[in-house]
C-alpha cells in the first residue's frame, strides 16, 4: 500500500503532498488540469515511464510480506525516491537502484492496466487463473497440480541428464583417449611427491663434486703435519686433546666425503636432469606433484563413470519414457477440471459482461506440447471475436470483469493496481458496472483511478481533485461536501442543475 506521496517541480505542479487511503483512491478534474500527470508520477516511482518525472519525488509504501532482494536491504515502510536533474535516477530507501531492477522488483505488487497494454491473457496466464480459482474451493485438484508441477521439474531435470549423456557420448571416445593419455602420461612419470627436492639437491652436489676432489687433494696434506704439531703441545707440555679430536673428526668428514664422491660417480648425470624434466614439466602443468598426483586418480574415476554411460543412458531413457506417459494422464486430468470450471467461469462473467456491453466470452482449449501447465493450451473468443482484435478499452474492460470473476474471497493484499482511464468514453450502464467492479477489487488492492464518470468517483474510499489556475495545476483531498460538488460537476458540467446535485447526493448515498 502507498502511504505518502511528495513531489516537487512536475511540468505543472509546484507542490505536491498527499496522503493515501485504503482501498479505491479517484483523481477527478477538469480536463487539462494534471491528472494524468500526477499519476504518471506515480508510476515513474515503479519504472514504468519516464516522461513528465518530477525534478523530486518520493513514495512512502508498506514493504509486501514477499518483497525480498539479494541485492537490496528493505525496511518495513519503504521510501522509493526519484531524482531528476541531468538524468532520472531512482532509490530505494536510499540505495541506487535501475529503472528496470526496479520495475522487477514491483511487478508483482504493482499492475499497471493500460489501455495500451493488452498482455496477460497468455495461454499461460489464463491457466493460471483458472487453476487459482480451482486451488481455493478445490483442495484435490491443488494436491493433483502439486504433484504434477513437482513431477514435470523431474522429468525435466531427467531430460537434461539424458541430454548430457547424448552429448558426452559424442565426445567420449575423444575423451576417454586423451583421459588415458594423461594417466599413462603420469604412470609413467610415476612422481613421488617431495622427489625433486632430492633430485635438486643430488644434481647440486655432481656439480660440484670436481672441485671437492681438488679441494681434498691439496687439504689431505694437513695430515702430515699431525705428529709434528702433537710434539709441539707435547714439548710445550700441553694437552693436545682438542687437537686430536678435531683432527679425528676431519678424518672422518673426508672419509664419508670420499665415499659421497665415489657414489656420486656412479650417478648417471642425465637420468638425473631427465627426471628432473619431466618432474618440471608435471609440476608446469598440474601445479604441484601432488595436484598431478589427485588428478590421476580423479581421471581413473571419470573413466569408471565413462564405462557406466550405456547402462545410464538406457535407465534414464526408460524413466522418461515412463514418466511421460504418467504425466499424460495427470495433464489430461487436470484438463478435465479445468474445462468444468472454465464454463462455471464463463457463467459467473456473463452478468459483467452483459453490463459492460460485450458478447459472451468462451474459454477455447486446444492441444499443445507437454509443459509445466500440462498438455493444455487456451485462448479466449469474445463473441466471434479472438482478443487480438479488441480495442484497448474492450481489453481492458474484459480483463476487469476476469480479475473480478476470479477474485478470491478472503485474501490477502495484493498489491496496487493503477488504471489507465479505465472507465473514459463508456455509457451510463457500463460506468455503472465498472465502478461495482472496481469497487470489488477494491477490497484486496489498493486502486488508484482518474475518473471521467460519477458512479466510479462516488465508490472511492477517497477522492482527490485535481485543478489548475493559469499555468499551475493544485490538488485537494475532498471531503463528503466536496465530493457531491465534484460528482455533481462530472454530471453536469461547470454549473450543475439541482438534479445534477441531487443526483451526486444519491450516489454517495
Amino acid at each position: 500500500m502507498i502511504e505518502r506521496l511528495y513531489l516537487r517541480d512536475l511540468v505543472i505542479f509546484d507542490e505536491v503532498e498527499l496522503e493515501f487511503n485504503k482501498g479505491l483512491v479517484v483523481l477527478t478534474g477538469p480536463s487539462g488540469a494534471g491528472k494524468s500527470v500526477l499519476m504518471s508520477a506515480i508510476l515513474s516511482s515503479f519504472g514504468h515511464v519516464t516522461q513528465g518525472a518530477a525534478a523530486l519525488c518520493e513514495l512512502n509504501l508498506l514493504k509486501p510480506t514477499t518483497l525480498e532482494s539479494e541485492a537490496y536491504s528493505f525496511k518495513d515502510e519503504l521510501t522509493i525516491k526519484t531524482l531528476k536533474k541531468e538524468k532520472l535516477r531512482y532509490f530505494v530507501d536510499g540505495q541506487n537502484i535501475s529503472k528496470k531492477a526496479l520495475a522487477e522488483l514491483f511487478s508483482p505488487y504493482v499492475k499497471y492496466l493500460s489501455v495500451r497494454d493488452k498482455g496477460g491473457f497468455t495461454s499461460s496466464s489464463l491457466l493460471v487463473m483458472i487453476d487459482n480459482s480451482l486451488i481455493q474451493k478445490d483442495k484435490s485438484f491443488k494436491k493433483l497440480l502439486k504433484e504434477y508441477k513437482k513431477r514435470y521439474i523431474h522429468y525435466k531435470s531427467k531430460i537434461a541428464q539424458l541430454e548430457k549423456l547424448k552429448d558426452d557420448e559424442k565426445k567420449l571416445a575423444q575423451h576417454i583417449e586423451f583421459a588415458k593419455y594423461e594417466i599413462d602420461k603420469i604412470e609413467r612419470i610415476n612422481p613421488k611427491v617431495n622427489e625433486e627436492v632430492e633430485l635438486m639437491r643430488v644434481k647440486q652436489q655432481l656439480s660440484r663434486i670436481d672441485k671437492i676432489r681438488d679441494a681434498m687433494g691439496v687439504a689431505t696434506e694437513i695430515f702430515s703435519y699431525e705428529r709434528s704439531v702433537e710434539e709441539v703441545y707435547r714439548l710445550l707440555d700441553k694437552e693436545s686433546a682438542t687437537f686430536t679430536e678435531m683432527m679425528n673428526q676431519l678424518r672422518a668428514d673426508f672419509e664419508e666425503t670420499s665415499i659421497l664422491a665415489d657414489e656420486l660417480e656412479e650417478i648417471n648425470v642425465e637420468e638425473v636432469l631427465d627426471r628432473l624434466s619431466d618432474l618440471t614439466t608435471l609440476k608446469n602443468q598440474y601445479g604441484s606433484l601432488e595436484e598431478a598426483i589427485a588428478y590421476k586418480e580423479a581421471k581413473k574415476i571419470e573413466l569408471l563413470g565413462f564405462e557406466n554411460i550405456e547402462e545410464d543412458k538406457s535407465m534414464l531413457e526408460s524413466f522418461i519414457d515412463l514418466e511421460l506417459t504418467e504425466l499424460t494422464v495427470l495433464s489430461s486430468r487436470l484438463s478435465k477440471v479445468r474445462k468444468k470450471e472454465a464454463l462455471v467461469l464463463e457463467k459467473a462473467l456473463e452478468e459483467y459482461l452483459e453490463m459492460l456491453k460485450l458478447p459472451v466470452l468462451e474459454f477455447v482449449f486446444s492441444h499443445a506440447s507437454l509443459d509445466d501447465n500440462g498438455l493444455d493450451n487456451i485462448s479466449i473468443l469474445l463473441g466471434d471475436s479472438a482478443m487480438s482484435t479488441l480495442s484497448g478499452g474492450e481489453f481492458n474492460r474484459v480483463r476487469l470483469a476476469l480479475m473480478t470473476t476470479t477474485l478470491k474471497e478472503n485474501s490477502k493484499s495484493q498489491g496496487v493496481l493503477i488504471l489507465d482511464e479505465i472507465d473514459a468514453n463508456v455509457s451510463g450502464d457500463e460506468s455503472i458496472a465498472i465502478a461495482k467492479m472496481i469497487a470489488k477489487l477494491s477490497s484486496v488492492y489498493q486502486i488508484f483511478s482518474i475518473s471521467h464518470q460519477p458512479h466510479l468517483s462516488a465508490l472511492a474510499n477517497q477522492h482527490i481533485l485535481v485543478t489548475k489556475e493559469g499555468k499551475s495545476s493544485r490538488v485537494e483531498v475532498l471531503t463528503n461536501e466536496g465530493r457531491v460538488h465534484e460528482i455533481a460537476r462530472i454530471i453536469g458540467g461547470e454549473n450543475p442543475t439541482l438534479q445534477a446535485v441531487e443526483f451526486a447526493k444519491k450516489l454517495r448515498s
